[in-house]
């Protein structure tokens, strides 16, 4: 339970205090659906109950989701801008 309370508050101090890379944002959000995921199949395994592992699937699918799309937005900024830092905002 640890493990993934350090991967979440990495990932939320990422996102706090790195705000100019948009690749930055994109893994700090990862880093905090993974430790949900971990969370989600330590309790499972400690309960000794099934009832984590879809969530935690769910959780993954919805992580690579949100990479595909993060990409694309990405790709789609740096042909608008010639840039990907989020400096102008």
């Amino acid at each position: 339970m640890t493990n993934s309370l350090v991967l979440y508050l990495l990932g939320l101090l990422g996102f706090l205090i790195n705000r100019r890379s948009f690749i930055n944002l994109l893994l700090s959000i990862e880093l905090m659906l993974l430790a949900t995921t971990l969370v989600f199949l330590e309790s499972s395994y400690f309960f000794d109950d099934l009832i984590g592992l879809p969530f935690g699937l769910f959780i993954i699918a919805i992580a690579a989701a949100e990479s595909a799309i993060g990409l694309g937005v990405l790709v789609a900024y740096y042909r608008l801008r010639g840039s990907i830092t989020l400096e102008q905002f």
